[in-house]
């Protein structure tokens, strides 16, 4: 093998890893910026949740008390 032929091979493998690397740059800022993505859906998730679970608290209260009631009622017939 000369020279030419290894300096050859050398600069193939070292372009192989230079688009190696730049493959792995962009798969590394997609992930960041899916990451990024789904954090911020947690967030409204959650304060959507949150929303739903004191509404519900609520709701529940109400029926509570509508169910007292009627039971007041009931026992005053």
């Amino acid at each position: 093998m000369t020279n030419h032929d290894t300096q050859q091979t050398a600069d193939q493998a070292l372009n192989g890893l230079e688009r190696k690397i730049d493959e792995l740059i962009r798969t590394v800022e997609l992930l960041k910026e899916e990451n990024r993505t789904l954090r911020a859906q947690q967030e409204t998730l959650a304060a959507e949740r949150a929303h739903l679970i004191e509404r519900n608290d609520m709701a529940r209260v109400r029926v509570e008390a509508m169910i007292n009631r009627l039971k007041s009622l009931e026992q005053s017939a």
